[in-house]
């Protein structure tokens, strides 16, 4: 039980990290536009990104799918600002129902990119042979999911007294919010050591 606490706690801090805010940035961009009423849909995108992430890490894990870490660490990025765009064009639009499933899509394929990224650091903190990383590769899952949920709250919760208690509309929230999200994510874009080749 040590050693779920371990992995489940290591996957946990790794999303919560201060200094790896790449992943809150993802899910802050991806449910912008929802509020509670929104439940489905939103358990529905962090399921789906969950899953993706999880299967870029068995993927990378057994060796099946190898990637520069300095090419995840730049499409990482990529992803948030594609989801940011996305929706400070379409804030306070009425067919957000009927993008869902364009978003659910992309989605999961953000998953499997944001994966390997985690998968780059799992390979590190776990030596042994193949048959001995399944389950703490589901446990450090786990702590991811947790983590991410956790976030997905407080964005829910900051969004709701945002827009009961100081009167912004879900429009201006969705546009204030992609805006500053561009705006933390283009920099990170700019400085990628992909441009250093």
């Amino acid at each position: 039980m040590s050693e779920f606490w371990m992995y489940f706690n290591i996957g946990l801090k790794h999303v919560l990290d201060i200094n790896a805010y790449d992943h809150v940035l993802f899910l802050m961009a991806l449910v912008i536009p929802y509020a509670f009423k929104d439940w489905k849909n939103v358990f529905v995108l962090v399921s789906l990104f969950t899953i993706g992430h999880t299967l870029a890490l068995l993927l990378s894990v057994y060796g099946v799918v190898q990637i520069k870490a300095s090419l995840v660490e730049f499409l990482i990025p990529i992803t948030i600002l594609i989801t940011a765009i996305f929706h400070l064009f379409t804030a306070g639009k009425s067919s957000k129902n009927e993008s869902i499933t364009f978003v659910a899509i992309v989605t999961l394929f953000f998953g499997i990119i944001h994966g390997l990224g985690f998968s780059n650091y799992f390979k590190t903190i776990l030596p042994g042979n193949a048959s001995d990383k399944l389950l703490p590769l589901l446990e450090f899952a786990l702590g991811i999911e947790a983590a991410q949920i956790i976030v997905v709250l407080v964005v829910l919760i900051i969004s709701y007294v945002v827009q009961t208690f100081f009167r912004f509309s879900k429009r201006d929230w969705a546009l204030v919010m992609s805006a500053f999200i561009i705006g933390v994510v283009l920099p990170m874009i700019i400085e990628s050591e992909i441009w250093n080749r």
